[in-house]
């Protein structure tokens, strides 16, 4: 029996839960036995958050009238038992809904007017922002209330023709396409440019974001909307009408926003819907079926997706099953085989990546906590030997030993300002790799390309521009990358000369690896050349639409460049923690020994005590670094915790 999404993503949700708690526990425990530095920490916060945090975006694409809203309801909200996104015939969804949960904010739906097209701000600040918001309070267990402020996504103004163009509702180029302009030349356009509804619905609490977008039209004309929220999508669903098949219109949203133009995507199932209209009773069902077959191999084919990624699915039928409990017609409907598409793809894919992140992170935190007990270890043992030598030894002799080690520690403490040195010089370095990649860089490096969108008339050199503006990102890239490999062969070679003179366990934390990247900026330009081509000729006219794709385009690189320099400062973060916990830990046994040699000196019974005490911390240490390893071998799912039962969520989910 297929299993359905929601109890799918609540068992995938459960599991993020349990691993969260036990990230956290890790680290705690860590801390308890000294084993905690800045990096680690910060290491093991970031997996905490990524599991806990970590939201999964579903993605609804379609052009209109194709039951796309229809579809979210069935799938995500027939326990209220009824419709709650707008679904009739026509044009409903008129703008991007964003269906989240923060719970920070009040239960509501927030709307942003259409207007703010026309302020240059960018789509990503206005979301980040509270201002120009028009807000409505609801009660989320009231079904009514809560359907009859969804229908404000559907409301829309008549405006005249020139603001029609200038908000990009309205291009000559696209005649047979465009909007119908009245006897008074007034065009109708969305009232709203987005929409967040912030719900405490269970799957929304457990990270699950639903994108309901508008259709073609309006995707064109909001670049943002394919530049960085599409791409951001774990899952996209691609709906097309049974009975009409993949039209020019779909087919056209298909290759701009989805095909090979956005090869971010992770996930894309394309879902014909509306199979009911298929139904005849004047036909046998063999022959019903093998029509729905017929639509979606040819549905397939034309959108260059295998076969099994175009599931048929009644949409409205699923959801009337649902309300009803009626188990034949929901599964005639086909929404179940849907679901568990949808659930096995996209929820199997994200535990698999969060799975390597959180492995990547343990295996760099075990590694970093093993070295700092086998160094403990081995200045045990040291400490063991020296002591031993002190057996008969006369107070004289005492005293001149402890006066070696404090000598020993004195020129330590000279040759720290080595460490101090390298610190300078790689800080400095690393300052300059920010100015190349921050912000007030990102203005220049994006400066010719934003002065060409610029410029009044046509544009007919523009992909030119954009081409010389993407080899300058990438080159930039690789300037700090070539960078990054000078401050490593330095990294290593003053971790050798260090390790070398004090006995230290150094390691070089791993180069960051820029070319992911290097690529990603590649995939961004090839992603949305379409929006330079004849076909936008026109649209590149306006210069509200420039303004607006410029900022899109610069909030895209801008994420990147940030992602890299975060990796560059995880860097950073992981080599001075060593440096100064491995400096703090020689200190403190400079000071153990100093201690036991005066213990020794003053009470000859000492020694003894102190040996016994070495051997038992030896012991405690063999100890923890086992614990170590087992509490890793566990988060990691690699076996299971001694009298413990397995993660919430881990045996379902994979059985799922």
């Amino acid at each position: 029996m297929s299993v359905p999404f929601s109890q799918q993503f609540e068992q995938h949700g459960a599991w993020r839960r349990s691993l969260a708690h036990r990230l956290r526990w890790l680290a705690s425990w860590l801390g308890d036995n000294d084993l905690l530095d800045d990096a680690v920490a910060e290491r093991l916060r970031h997996a905490e958050s990524l599991m806990r945090d970590s939201r999964v975006m579903v993605a609804f694409v379609a052009e209109f009238s194709r039951g796309k809203s229809e579809l979210i309801n069935a799938l995500f909200f027939a326990d209220y038992g009824r419709r709650i996104m707008p679904a009739s015939a026509g044009r409903t969804t008129m703008c991007p809904v964003e269906l989240r949960h923060d719970a920070g904010q009040a239960p509501g739906l927030r709307l942003l007017p259409i207007d703010t097209r026309l302020v240059p701000r960018s789509l990503q600040q206005w979301r980040e922002s509270s201002e120009g918001w028009t807000g409505i309070a609801l009660s989320p267990d009231d079904g009514e209330q809560l359907a009859a402020a969804m229908q404000k996504v559907a409301e829309v103004d008549r405006v005249p023709l020139e603001r029609a163009k200038a908000l990009g509702f309205w291009r000559e180029d696209a005649c047979d396409d465009a909007l119908p302009v009245d006897a008074h030349r007034h065009v109708e356009v969305p009232r709203w440019r987005h929409a967040v509804l912030n719900l405490p619905h269970p799957l929304l609490e457990q990270g699950l974001v639903i994108l309901d977008t508008p259709g073609l039209n309006a995707i064109g004309a909001e670049p943002e909307l394919t530049m960085s929220l599409l791409p951001q999508a774990h899952a996209v669903l691609f709906i097309l009408g049974a009975d009409t098949g993949v039209t020019r219109s779909d087919l056209a949203i298909w290759r701009e926003h989805l095909g090979e133009a956005a090869p971010a995507v992770a996930s894309r199932i394309v879902a014909l819907n509306k199979i009911d209209t298929l139904w005849d009773s004047l036909s046998a069902p063999g022959q019903i079926e093998a029509q729905i077959e017929r639509q979606c191999a040819l549905s397939a084919d034309m959108l260059g997706v295998p076969r099994r990624r175009v599931l048929p699915v009644s949409a409205q039928k699923g959801l009337q099953a649902r309300i009803a409990g009626d188990a034949p017609l929901l599964q005639a409907s086909r929404l179940p085989a849907l679901e568990a598409l949808l659930g096995q793809g996209l929820l199997a894919e994200r535990e698999a990546i969060l799975r390597r992140a959180v492995e990547g992170g343990l295996d760099a935190v075990r590694a970093e906590a093993q070295r700092i007990l086998r160094l403990r270890q081995r200045e045990l043992t040291e400490q063991g030997m020296e002591l031993e030598g002190l057996r008969g030894k006369n107070t004289a002799t005492l005293r001149h030993m402890m006066r070696r080690v404090e000598q020993e520690q004195s020129e330590f403490e000279a040759g720290a300002e080595r460490v101090s040195a390298l610190r300078a010089v790689l800080g400095k370095r690393m300052r300059e790799m920010q100015a190349v990649l921050g912000p007030t860089a990102l203005k220049s490096d994006m400066a010719q390309f934003a002065q060409a969108l610029g410029r009044p008339g046509i544009k007919l050199q523009l992909a030119q521009v954009y081409a010389r503006t993407f080899d300058g990102l990438r080159t930039n890239l690789c300037d700090v990358q070539a960078t990054m490999a000078e401050l490593q062969a330095m990294l290593h070679a003053a971790f050798r000369q260090l390790n070398a003179e004090h006995g230290f366990a150094l390691q070089a934390p791993a180069e960051p690896d820029l070319s992911k990247y290097i690529a990603e900026m590649s995939s961004i330009e090839q992603s949305h050349l379409h929006y330079l081509g004849m076909g936008n000729i026109l649209r590149l006219v306006q210069s509200e639409f420039c303004e607006r794709l410029a900022q899109a385009l610069s909030s895209r690189v801008r994420t990147v460049r940030d992602a890299a320099l975060g990796e560059i400062e995880d860097w950073r973060r992981s080599a001075f923690s060593q440096m100064d916990r491995q400096m703090n830990e020689r200190r403190a046994t400079y000071a153990r020994r100093v201690e036991s040699m005066a213990r020794v000196r003053d009470a000859a019974s000492s020694l003894d005590e102190r040996l016994a005490e070495l051997a038992g911390q030896g012991a405690q240490l063999r100890a923890l670094e086992q614990r170590l390893r087992d509490l890793c071998e566990v988060l990691v799912g690699r076996k299971p915790e001694p009298g413990a039962p397995p993660a919430a969520g881990d045996t379902q989910l994979r059985a799922a």
